[in-house]
């Protein structure tokens, strides 16, 4: 059973009702930070974590805190997580739906420069990038070469210029949020969903934000793990865009 306390009512922000979808796993060490950041920056937006069968104690922190999370009896890993979260923004009729990160390492007071372009109607997937101004944590060398390779491979094979494919903190209109609800990688989905956005017409924005060096708990892709993640997600990449086309 999915045990689910989530939000009241619909607020919202310039007209338009947005989630910000937080996906959880074994976070106790930055969640609270991560909600009074979102909390201090004052947006009238709504918020759902998503704690991913947590083993730490998450789930007693969201619980002391009367927060709003959807709690998963099962691992699903950080694609099946967020796509819980666009599956609920979708059911409950928000407009624009924004992926952050619970690790602390998203900074809130960006939430504004990735739904501004969706607003304005410029774009219907926004990803805020580390490496346009680069300013703020730039990630490991070795990480930072298997995203140049696979913004590479992305613009090679979709004809989309990503820099920054493996970001978790994003915004995505109606539109999206359908397409995702339904169709979401479940692995490590960054990548892969752009190449689902890209071809089935999604129009694709980057905008820069700073980003933050996680302080607490692990990261769940470690530097041995780099070469993997780059040789796997490729393969991925390629054969999701043949699946799609």
């Amino acid at each position: 059973m999915i045990e689910i306390r989530g939000v009241e009512k619909l607020q919202m922000y310039k007209g338009k009702k947005i989630l910000v979808i937080i996906p959880a796993y074994n976070e106790s060490h930055n969640i609270e930070h991560t909600l009074q950041s979102l909390t201090d920056e004052g947006m009238e937006i709504d918020y759902l974590i998503i704690n991913d069968c947590s083993k730490d104690n998450t789930l007693d922190i969201l619980k002391r805190l009367n927060s709003n999370y959807v709690d998963l009896p099962i691992n699903l890993g950080i694609g099946g997580g967020v796509q819980t979260g666009y599956k609920y923004a979708f059911r409950n009729g928000y407009d624009i739906a924004i992926q952050m990160d619970g690790d602390g390492q998203h900074i809130p007071k960006y939430i504004r420069d990735l739904i501004e372009p969706i607003i304005r109607d410029e774009a219907d997937l926004v990803v805020g990038s580390r490496f346009l101004d680069k300013e703020g944590f730039q990630s490991s060398w070795m990480r930072r070469l298997g995203i140049n390779f696979l913004s590479w491979l992305i613009h090679v094979c979709c004809g989309v210029k990503i820099k920054d494919v493996t970001s978790g903190f994003r915004a995505a209109n109606r539109k999206v949020i359908k397409l995702f609800a339904r169709n979401y990688a479940q692995d490590y989905p960054e990548p892969e969903s752009l190449v689902t956005s890209a071809v089935s017409g999604i129009r694709i924005l980057e905008v820069p934000v700073v980003m933050k060096e996680r302080t607490g708990g692990r990261s769940s892709i470690t530097s041995l793990r780099s070469i993997y993640y780059m040789v796997k997600v490729s393969a991925a990449i390629i054969l999701r865009r043949e699946a799609i086309k």
